[in-house]
């Protein structure tokens, strides 16, 4: 019917169609196909091919489908309307599957095709997330990846690969020797060569070649047709989408065909290929008018998208209209021209409009400087090239991309393809900008890119037959042209320069990513970056292009208001300069490494330079930057500095050849000074009302991604710059730029014109820190890798313990493109293990999770610290302080020195030759002139100088002493020239010398009120008069920028050779001092210091002492001769000055002699040490920190005192300290009430009905106990689809099927006396141990009601924190009025009989009111009472409540109390262990609260009084008359009390007694019910038994019944119960199926003993937890195997515990207030009637499995591999998909989705749901993509950490760096530890609220 209709919309005549079954349609295409087959087969097949051609042009008519998508509801009806828009698609692919086939079955067709795969590649296609594998050793290409299967296929033990989530997608490289060693290989791609595999049978693929063309011309005319220009402001994406929706099957099908392997792409290679095809059916001339619309609409969107197509149109329009052709399509297409036109205009003007206010005017660059052919011509030739078209036009559609990329395996198809996607190139750039969804369709565009690019071979082809490299930079630059704004730096008005707005999308949003990864993927072949820098024209283009970035973001010093707004742009600077610049320069430099690349770097510098220069007379740049401004990004400067280290470094090139001249390199040195001073200005607080971002910039350019691309070049350039220059105009300048030149004064007092006060001694230390770092920092001068490499190791090492990774992340390598490739990966362990030791990880329970650590050797620290490069790679400020306590740290703990150290000082690496200049900036003059008026004014205490100060004007003399220029010479007097002015401050610029040279008087400027003034005056009409003074050498008043103005004359006049160069004028009018500041006056200061004295007397000073510098040599001449003494290597400033001293000496002989003068004068006496401000501010502070740290512990001591007894008081509770038994005297004895402390209130007191005290409780829901299984094996989590965890056997399964089985027969209410539930969902009460009153309590939750904070807990549940150690709690368990004595009243043994006892305690029971506080008057400690107990119903869910059948009956409760005890008994147990081996209160104990919950669930559980006729006590104790009496009821029979639980029983007993209870009911209630357990454990012994065994047990036992110790006799009472039961039909029906139950060893009397002591254990540890609750009695410590005895003689149950020599019986516990048979018989009665109807459910219920081991964890397998590979692709059991974030829980093994809305029920999501059905509301949940666990606990969770570590101890969440992680032990060991002991909310602090949404 599709095809008739068609056939109708193609105008062709419509053959009749009958409705035909769908069988008989297939029938016939299959013929059809068959007899087509056929007919092309002959050799003369024109009518075949005709034939076949008629017959797709109808099928696949392009017209019907769109027209229903365009949802045009008249053209589907007019379509024929049946079927809805998805039929005719069906039916044309079924077509074409029956037509390739040829008649055959279509799967049939594909197998034949894939047995002529030739294909040796993987060429695995994936989309983003997809996990693959990444291997450094095996890759050639940094981008090479492997697919999870080819990975664990290929062996790659000990190789360097990682995990990873795909970001942009990818394909498999298996097999594909240019981007990988064959080595790497997997076993599939290894063998393949195309050699065995046979032709391909011409037939096979015959029909494929006719049906291919005409079905991808389909699919371009569907695109075509569907393709709409946007309106002006909708989106598109909607209609596209619409457009692809409908294709799915179409291009599924093209892929589909693309997998069938090499046979099939071949085919389409050269379908897709052809240009011939092309032709014919696309040029739009046939009759056809459908293709010929189509054709139409193709050249409106070429036109559209800004592209002309190159035929002209004037051409197309003259061709004869042919009969068919209306003239409707000439005009139609002129029409659109017409409209085309104003579309673009108004394209235009949007760009322009659409800024809006507050952005800058955007620069348009006149578009001649391009060729426009690269831009806007596209000649479409084949079918590949317009799918291209299309797949851009429509953004890069997943499937569309996938297709091309199947493709790629085809060798001729990966050429064509590459050379149309770079013909492509600019229009992908172009439609990149539109894009809305750009972030997209940049993963696609390199998803692409990356698989053509990173071959090398196909990149050197594409780069010489399409100028690949052209076009990239091309469309690079033509691409930031579109948003280039003015330069504002330096000159603001006339700047000709442009730059790169950083506010805009296209860099905000990274949008030009993909073209600037591909460029730098192609610069890393060798071959094309060749090409690149041989290439002027290319290199003057690319410098072009990175000039934009120069000056980008520039930050304006806000001086009066803080900004309003603070732009975060300076991020995308960052980014954009680091990848669109560095990356490709580092791409570049990587190829310049041998002297043969001489002329590449030649280029480089040559075109860098002029662009500088360009840009220097662009922003108007004369001498002096503007102030207040800064840039962070100079990659022009990066450029040239980088190629020149590279020179010189590799390539051998004399520096001086590819230096400018002195002007330029004053020029360069300009800017990055200003950076270098800027982030000093940032650091002293005076960019601060430029808001935060901009501490962002300066911690963003010193950060280890950038700083090797950044503060690494520009210090380099400034090092190559003092080199050259001369060193006073270099070092005066840099004085200048930190503008402190005012504060070197002699003057006490001086006015600083550019500089507020507060900032002086910061800029300073700033200035002097910087001078350091140039002077010392060699990475550029002579470091080799690997010494660069241990340098900026032991820096981070030192600053802090690290992780590996986070070492290898902070360690800058050059950021080689895109690989993550660490290029020495060698090296760097081979260094790490050399500087470093490892720290493995440690665990204490409750403490933080540790990573494994490397921590920096003893060696390190003794010898490489080097505090410069610390300061250097410092982001924040506190590393530098943590480096140096760090290392202070050390030298206390070895000894070395017990002070406050300085950073000591490091003998530097060897300076390359070139860079010997920079050593000249240590002997000039102007250095020395600035070292000694600091030294002078640290002397004299002036104000604004720090030790910090002190600190490196030491170091700067040091790195003088050691770099001297050799011998002194006599000849520095011969200077002449520009010197003069200096010459009354130093005679040389050699430092060795001049350090000697006396300063006798300085003239200094002083503002008027300095104290010099008067002083003068004085001095003045005293005898001396001025004139004497003028002409002995007064230091003339020195001026540093007076000296620098003067030198940079000089040099520019030096450098302008032309006379007619004009003198540039001064711009430095702003920096004259303003007029309204005091007046300045001249002063003479009177000195009489040298260098070497003023040291001498700052270490007096600093000694605190006087005359404490005493020559060493004096002593110990030796001391000159081996100089490196280990003494001075550590120490503090005395050291220092030591240290400097003994090396001054060295130097000359005439120091030597100095020194030993100054030091034989004796100086006055020093007044006492005045204290700086400086020291005093730090004395103070050391001050304040003692007495704080005084204050703190004393708090300390006081809080530890208080939580101690807080802690004893709570133990109180439990275990009174007073045992000793009282006399009672008096019948009222002396009671003394336990005393309890309120945390809250902080009075003591005891606990009353009107104000009572309370416990801090946790209540909790808790399922622990119910995962208990019997084996001690714990269940292995399932890792392939066999494995599978059955809940069966757990032991909360076992409890419900008894008990559901009981409910089945027997009557419910007393069902529900015989069991305990709580395995699952039991209520778990655990406290801290504090107290509180409870009203205290109640004002406390108000105020955090109250309390807007955001917590942790949620109030409204009553949640809170205890108010002392802030334990998480949700409950306050009211204390019981009581006192100590009472216990010991109650403990005093009593004579009386067992009988009475018994009686006693029926009485008790029946006694309803006998509790010291009645029910009916409702006191407030009864309300607190019922109120905890509603919170302990509330705890857990009602399905762990309700198990009546009645719901709401009283039972229910009745069962839920006591099971509470039971719970709370069992939990402790597992806490111990399982067994009370160990003895004593344990940890455990500190928390049980057991004895005021006993109180608790006493006074509720009276409030149920038993009906005495159904109290099982009777029926333990009392023989009953008539038995048959109960069987005529037609009720539902009660439990027959052998199937009842004792351990129930023996709760329900207890809690049945008024409390306090007596000890002797106790034990009687005890002794009773162990009667009861034994013989249970001997009936199930019968059933156990085979036939055999019985028969000789019963006979043996009858034997011996009449003997005295009948009653105590295991064989007697067995023979007894077997005889007895033998009535009934328990025993019958032996041997068939019931042989399981049946063991077939046979019984020895031991193992008959052992199995009885293990079936009575348990029972009897419970008791005797209960015993120590209620009576405080200690648990013994005892052997495992005497545990037994030790317990029953505890419990009261054998006589005493008495050690005899034959072996313990069980038996002789034993006590019968009843004649044991008779009680026996009437017990075996119950059984017996009930088995006449239900053997098999008599027997199950017998055999009682009582032997639960302790409750674990799954077992998790050793590598995390396993478990990732098989849950990360499995499939949700709910909703069938593969969640998005897979989860398995750790208890049960369950499989879930987290955060899956697919699995929500009731608005919970399914971990939530999950936790609450498998934990109660705990769940432990593994995240399988995250390596992490999770904990759910109620309505909060946290994240718990992982359990899998990977080599160095750290874990890797998300599993980011993917490196292989194994299990660690001991952290699950921690964490199971935390879910037995229920502490999850104790120990992990960050809990959040998870609103069920996970």
């Amino acid at each position: 019917m599709a095809a008739a209709a068609a056939a109708a919309a193609a105008g062709g005549p419509q053959p009749p169609q009958p409705e035909l079954p769908a069988s008989v349609l297939a029938l016939d295409k299959a013929a059809t196909a068959a007899h087509l087959k056929a007919a092309l087969s002959r050799p003369d097949n024109r009518a075949g091919a005709e034939e076949l051609q008629a017959l797709l042009e109808r099928v696949l008519s392009a017209e019907r489908p769109l027209a229903a998508a365009a949802g045009g509801e008249e053209a589907a009806a007019a379509g024929g309307g049946g079927g809805g828009p998805g039929a005719a698609e069906e039916e044309a692919l079924e077509w074409c599957k029956c037509l390739l086939a040829g008649g055959g079955g279509y799967d049939e067709f594909c197998a034949a095709v894939r047995a002529y795969d030739p294909a040796a590649l993987c060429g695995l296609v994936w989309t983003a997330n997809f996990v693959a594998y990444r291997c450094r050793t095996c890759g050639i290409s940094p981008c090479m990846s492997l697919c999870a299967e080819c990975f664990h296929q290929g062996d790659h033990t000990g190789h360097d690969f990682n995990m990873f989530r795909s970001q942009a997608g990818g394909a498999c490289d298996c097999g594909d020797s240019n981007v990988m060693r064959e080595s790497g290989f997997c076993k599939r791609h290894q063998l393949k060569s195309s050699s065995n595999i046979p032709c391909v049978p011409k037939d096979l693929l015959m029909m494929s070649e006719f049906v291919l063309p005409r079905f991808i011309f389909c699919l371009i005319q569907y695109l075509r047709e569907g393709y709409n220009e946007p309106a002006a402001d909708v989106p598109l994406e909607k209609d596209l989408n619409k457009v692809l929706q409908l294709l799915e099957p179409q291009i599924s099908f093209l892929e589909d065909l693309t997998k069938m392997g090499g046979a099939m792409r071949s085919v389409l290679t050269q379908v897709l290929t052809n240009q011939q095809n092309y032709k014919d059916l696309t040029s739009g001339l046939g009759e056809n008018a459908c293709a010929k619309k189509s054709h139409e609409k193709y050249l409106i969107a070429l036109k559209s998208s800004g592209l002309t197509y190159p035929e002209d149109k004037l051409v197309y329009g003259m061709q004869e209209p042919s009969a068919g052709t209306s003239t409707l399509a000439v005009q139609g297409f002129a029409g659109a021209t017409g409209t085309l036109g104003q579309v673009d205009s108004s394209d235009e003007e949007d760009q322009d409009g659409s800024q809006g206010l507050g952005k800058r005017k955007r620069v348009k660059l006149s578009s001649g400087t391009k060729d426009q052919s690269i831009m806007d011509v596209l000649k479409h030739k084949s079918f590949l090239e317009e799918l291209l078209f299309w797949t851009i036009k429509y953004e890069f559609p997943q499937k569309m991309v996938t297709f091309l990329l199947n493709m790629l395996p085809d060798q001729e198809y990966k050429v064509a393809f590459t050379k149309t996607f770079v013909q492509h190139y600019a229009f992908i750039m172009k439609t990149l900008k539109k894009s809305h969804e750009s972030d997209t369709m940049s993963n696609r565009i390199v998803h692409i890119s990356v698989q053509l690019f990173s071959n090398e071979e196909l990149a050197r082809q594409v780069t010489e037959e399409c100028q690949l490299l052209d076009i990239m930079v091309t469309v690079l630059l033509y691409m930031m042209e579109s948003c280039l704004i003015k330069s504002e730096l330096q000159d603001e008005e006339n700047s000709l320069h442009v730059v790169v707005n950083c506010g805009e999308a296209l860099l905000k949003n990274n949008t030009y990513w993909p073209l600037v990864s591909d460029f730098i993927n192609i610069l890393s072949h060798q071959s094309v970056a060749k090409r690149f820098l041989e290439d002027h024209g290319l290199l003057v283009t690319w410098m072009n292009f990175v000039s934009f970035f120069q000056g980008m973001n520039l930050n304006k010093r806000e001086l009066n208001e803080h900004v309003e707004f603070e732009s975060q742009t300076y991020y995308a600077a960052f980014a954009a300069e680091l990848e669109a610049c560095a990356q490709p320069m580092w791409g570049l430099l990587s190829h310049c490494k041998v002297r043969e690349t001489q002329e590449y770097t030649q280029n480089v510098v040559r075109y860098c330079l002029e662009a500088l220069q360009d840009w220097f007379d662009a922003i108007n740049f004369v001498d002096e930057p503007a102030p207040n401004q800064v840039t962070f990004h100079l990659p022009l400067h990066r450029y040239y500095a980088m190629f020149l280290s590279k020179a010189v470094k590799c390539q051998e090139l004399d520096l001086d050849s590819v230096l400018p001249d002195q002007e330029m390199l004053m020029k360069l040195m300009i800017h990055p000074l200003q950076i270098q001073a800027s982030l000093a200005e940032i650091h002293s607080n005076m960019w601060v009302r430029n808001g935060l971002q901009i501490k962002g910039q300066a911690m963003t350019y010193v950060q280890s991604h950038f700083c090797n691309s950044m503060i690494d070049p520009d210090i380099y350039l400034l090092q190559v710059c003092a080199s050259r220059l001369d060193p006073d105009y270099f070092i005066s300048s840099i004085f200048e730029r930190f503008k402190v030149v005012d504060l070197l004064t002699m003057a006490s007092q001086h006015q600083n014109t550019v500089l507020d006060a507060e900032h002086e001694r910061s800029m300073l230390e700033g200035a002097l820190t910087f001078l350091v770092i140039l002077l010392s920092l060699r990475l550029h001068l002579g470091m080799s890798d690997d010494e660069i490499l241990r340098a900026e190791m032991v820096a981070q090492l030192c600053m802090n313990d690290r992780t590996h990774s986070s070492l290898l992340d902070l360690i800058p390598e050059n950021p080689n493109p895109k690989s993550g490739i660490i290029p020495g990966s060698y090296s760097f362990e081979s260094v790490l293990s050399a500087v470093a030791d490892f720290k493995a990880p440690v665990f204490e329970p409750g403490g933080s999770m540790q990573q494994g650590m490397y921590t920096p050797k003893a060696e390190v620290w003794d010898q490489e610290f080097d505090p410069v490069m610390v300061i250097l790679r410092t982001v924040y400020r506190r590393d530098v302080q943590s480096a140096m306590d760090r290392y202070t740290a050390f030298l206390k703990q070895s000894g070395k020195f017990p002070g406050n150290p300085w950073p000591p000082y490091k003998k530097r690496t060897p300076l390359h030759p070139s860079y010997k200049g920079l050593m000249r900036l240590l002997h000039c003059k102007t250095l020395h002139i600035v070292l000694f008026t600091l030294l002078y004014k640290i002397l004299m205490d002036h104000q604004n100088l720090s030790e910090h100060v002190l600190c490196m004007v030491l170091y700067l003399i040091e790195l003088g002493l050691e770099n001297s220029p050799g011998e002194e010479s006599d000849e520095e007097a011969s200077v002449v020239g520009p010197e003069r002015c200096h010459d009354s401050w130093f005679p040389g610029s050699n430092l060795v010398s001049n350090m000697r040279h006396f300063i006798n008087y300085v003239r200094v400027r002083v503002p008027e009120t300095a104290p010099e003034v008067k002083r003068d005056s004085l001095a003045s009409t005293s005898s001396d008069s001025l004139g004497s003074l003028q002409n002995s050498g007064t230091a003339q008043v020195f001026s540093l920028v007076a000296e620098r103005r003067k030198k940079f004359q000089e040099i520019i006049n030096r450098c302008s050779s032309e006379a007619n160069q004009v003198v540039r004028p001064k711009t430095s009018s702003k920096w004259s001092a303003p007029g309204s500041v005091p007046q300045l006056t001249t002063a003479i200061l009177e000195i009489k210091e040298s260098i070497l004295s003023l040291l001498i007397k700052l270490h007096h000073k600093l000694s605190g002492k006087q005359n404490s510098y005493y020559p060493p040599w004096l002593d110990d001449i030796e001391i000159l001769i081996q100089p490196e003494i280990p003494k001075y290597s550590h120490g503090d400033g005395i050291t220092a000055i030591e240290r400097i001293l003994l090396k001054a000496a060295l130097q000359s002989r005439m120091n030597k002699r100095i020194i030993e003068e100054i030091c034989r004068k004796v100086t006055p006496p020093v007044p006492p040490k005045k204290i700086t401000t400086a020291e005093k501010k730090t004395l103070d502070k050391e001050e304040r920190r003692q007495k704080a740290r005084e204050r703190q512990q004393k708090l300390l001591a006081e809080f530890a005192s208080r939580q101690k007894s807080f802690m004893e008081t709570a133990m109180d509770v439990d275990s009174p300290e007073t045992d000793i038994p009282m006399e009672i005297t008096t019948a009222e004895p002396q009671v003394s009430e336990t005393v309890y402390d309120c945390v809250i209130c902080g009075q003591s007191g005891p606990s009353s009905e009107d104000r009572p005290t309370g416990l801090v409780v946790l209540l909790q829901a808790s399922s622990v106990l119910g995962q208990c299984r019997d084996s001690t094996e714990p269940k292995k989590l399932p890792i392939t689809e066999e494995e599978q965890i059955y809940p069966w056997d757990t032991c909360a399964a076992v409890h419900d099927v008894r008990l559901s089985l009981l409910q089945r027969y027997f009557k419910d209410s007393s069902c529900l006396l015989a069991v305990s539930i709580g395995w699952e969902g039991g209520v778990y009460v655990q406290t801290c141990g504090h107290t509180l009153h409870i009203d205290c309590h109640k004002s406390y939750m108000e105020s955090l009601r109250n309390d807007q904070v955001l917590q942790g807990f949620s109030v409204d549940k009553g949640e809170f924190t205890c108010p002392l150690c802030r334990q998480f709690a949700n409950s306050v368990l009211p204390c019981y009025p009581g006192s100590n004595v009472e216990n010991n009243l109650w403990k005093r043994a009593s004579n009386k009989s067992i009988q009475d006892l018994i009686k006693d305690v029926e009485e008790l029971q029946g006694r309803p009111g006998a509790f010291p506080v009645s029910i009916s008057s409702e006191t407030n400690l009864s309300k607190e009472m019922e109120s905890v107990m509603k919170d302990i119903k509330n705890t857990t869910q009602k399905k762990y409540r309700d198990y009546s059948k009645t719901p709401g009956s009283p039972d229910n409760d009745f069962l839920f109390m006591y099971s509470v005890a039971r719970t709370n008994l069992e939990l402790e147990l597992v806490h111990r262990g399982g067994n009370l081996c160990s003895g004593g209160a344990s940890t455990a104990g500190k928390r049980s609260c057991l004895n005021q919950l006993f109180h608790v669930l006493a006074l509720h559980m009276r409030l149920y009084s038993i009906d005495s006729e159904y109290n099982p006590w009777r029926k333990l104790t009392q023989l009953i008359e008539e038995m048959n009496s109960q069987l005529g009821n037609e009720e539902q029979p009660e439990v027959p009390i052998l199937y009842h639980d004792v351990t129930s029983l023996l709760l329900i007993q207890i809690l049945m007694m008024p409390q306090p209870l007596h000890k002797d009911h106790f034990t009687c209630i005890v002794k009773v019910l162990f009667t009861l357990l034994y013989i249970q454990g001997l009936v199930a012994l019968s059933v156990k038994c085979s036939e055999e065994d019985r028969s000789t047990w019963k006979h043996v036992g009858a034997l011996r019944k009449n003997t005295c110790e009948a009653e105590k006799s295991y064989e007697v009472l067995l023979s007894f119960v077997i005889s007895e039961l033998s009535k009934g039909k328990l025993y019958h029906e032996e041997g068939t199926q019931e042989g399981a139950m049946v063991s077939p060893i046979a019984w020895s009397p031991e193992s008959m003993e052992k199995y009885l002591q293990d079936f009575c254990l348990p029972f009897l540890r419970i008791t005797s937890l209960l015993q120590h609750h209620l009576f405080g009695e200690d648990l013994p410590a005892c052997q495992e195997e005497e545990e037994f005895a030790v317990l029953a003689s505890c419990l009261g149950l054998l006589p005493t515990f008495y050690q005899t020599e034959h072996p313990f019986i069980s038996a002789s516990c034993l006590d019968w207030s009843v004649p044991a048979f008779d009680i026996i018989s009437q017990w075996c009665f119950e059984i017996n009637s009930f088995t006449e109807q239900h053997t098999e459910q008599g027997k199950a219920l017998l055999i009682q499995e009582s032997r639960w081991k302790l409750p674990h964890l799954l077992q998790l397998p050793e590598n995390y591999n396993t478990i990732f590979q098989y849950y990360h692709r499995k499939t949700c059991s709910v909703c069938t998909k593969v969640p998005k974030d897979p989860a398995v829980c750790l208890v049960c093994g369950t499989f879930v989705c987290l955060k899956g809305l697919c699995c929500k029920q009731q608005s919970f999501c399914e971990c939530v749901l999950h936790s609450q059905n498998c934990g109660a509301g705990t769940g432990i949940f593994l995240l399988i993509n995250a390596s992490v666990i999770i904990i759910i606990r109620g309505h909060r969770f946290c994240l718990w950490g992982s359990v899998y570590l990977d080599a160095h101890g750290e874990e890797d969440r998300d599993l980011r760096r993917g490196k292989p992680l194994y299990i660690c032990k001991e952290r699950y060991k921690v964490l199971e530890q935390q879910w037995i002991s229920h502490t999850f909310d104790h120990i992990n602090k960050r809990w959040g609220p998870h609103y069920n949404g996970l």
